[in-house]
């Protein structure tokens, strides 16, 4: 097995490309195979006799997930949006997502994000940080407890510097809620391996100027824009609709539509 893909903040978008571009060189369908199945048995064993779900964000950690969570018996998943999503990535949801997935949308919109412009394009890890907490982390604990679960399964990966508790990649935080990472110790090049082997079918997003870098996220979390001018520029290259909206609320994004 191969690895060229270091920490993800460190990748440049061409490389995330270039490796899928050899995927078959860096990762055997063997070696995935045995990753896989390695992986299902862990799941069933860690869930067995708990009320279980996965958190799914339809991007590419999260669709590997959902086809090894399914394979390990477990179909009840959660997709936490806001109302500041892309119109493309949404219609995209809509035909693929899995059965039986619930959707919570905990509410921040343009409004809100006009409140809080500090929130827009973050340029430091702090801020992108609490888009998750306000957003993924605030719903996923909603679904937790309405459905009473006793572990939500996720996609983090310790190579994409995400925290995944100390030890068997399971950890129980203050408000009650227990998350279990059993992608924790995938590899980069893992994932694109099962999303090549497996055809799996990946959202717009990743064909959109530095998809692999920023991944699934709400338009106004966009990161790695440079500058908040190069942010309005990336998300009117994506969909002029949005900057059209976003005109009532921002100058920035009026001055574009001109």
């Amino acid at each position: 097995m191969g690895n060229v893909l270091g920490r993800k903040q460190r990748i440049e978008n061409q490389n995330w490309i270039e490796a899928f571009g050899k995927i078959e060189e860096l990762v055997s369908k063997k070696e995935l195979d045995a990753r896989v199945k390695a992986t299902i048995k862990e799941i069933k064993e860690k869930t067995k006799g708990k009320k279980a779900a996965f958190s799914w964000s339809g991007g590419k950690d999260s669709l590997v997930l959902e086809k090894i969570s399914q394979a390990a018996g477990i179909k009840a998943c959660v997709l936490v949006i806001c109302d500041l999503e892309y119109p493309a990535f949404m219609d995209w949801v809509e035909a693929n997502k899995p059965p039986e997935l619930a959707v919570i949308n905990t509410g921040q919109d343009m409004k809100w994000l006009s409140a809080h412009p500090n929130m827009l394009f973050p340029q430091d890890s702090k801020t992108a940080a609490q888009w998750f907490h306000i957003v993924q982390h605030r719903g996923q604990a909603k679904y937790y407890k309405e459905n009473k679960l006793e572990v939500l399964i996720l996609g983090r990966r310790k190579a994409d510097g995400n925290y995944v508790g100390r030890g068997d990649n399971i950890y129980t935080n203050g408000q009650g809620v227990t998350r279990y990472s059993p992608l924790a110790d995938w590899t980069h090049e893992e994932i694109l391996a099962y999303i090549h082997y497996y055809d799996v079918l990946m959202p717009p997003i990743y064909d959109w100027k530095n998809g692999y870098t920023c991944g699934t996220h709400p338009w106004a979390a966009r990161q790695w824009t440079e500058s908040t001018e190069n942010g309005w520029k990336e998300v009117f290259e994506i969909d002029p609709s949005i900057i059209e909206k976003a005109a009532g609320y921002f100058p920035e994004a009026k001055a574009i539509c001109r």
